[in-house]
């Protein structure tokens, strides 16, 4: 069975998420440097300086019982409609 496929799946990731998460993973876990897991994962070295900044942030103001900044339980999952939308903050709230 050819399994190369799946293989490059994780080997090259696409999705942003998932680029994000391997390129954390190599610094935090294989002990890469900043600089080779952006080349690798096709950030600039600023972008991720930016991203271990946001994990770091994340990580550090969060219980130990958080949701992943990577994936979505179920429920998260739902279609939009159905889920509640949270307001654009970039916008004021119309007080009626």
């Amino acid at each position: 069975m050819d399994d190369s496929a799946y293989r490059a799946f994780f080997a090259q990731p696409t999705q942003t998420y998932h680029r994000r998460y391997e390129a954390l993973r190599a610094v935090f876990v294989e002990g890469r440097s900043q600089k080779e897991a952006a080349e690798e994962f096709g950030f600039t070295y600023g972008s991720m300086r930016q991203l271990m900044f946001e994990f770091r942030q994340f990580f550090d103001t969060e219980d130990e019982t958080a949701e992943s900044p990577f994936f979505e339980t179920p429920s998260a999952a739902a279609p939009l409609s159905k889920r509640t939308k949270s307001p654009n903050r970039r916008q004021p709230i119309d007080e009626r």
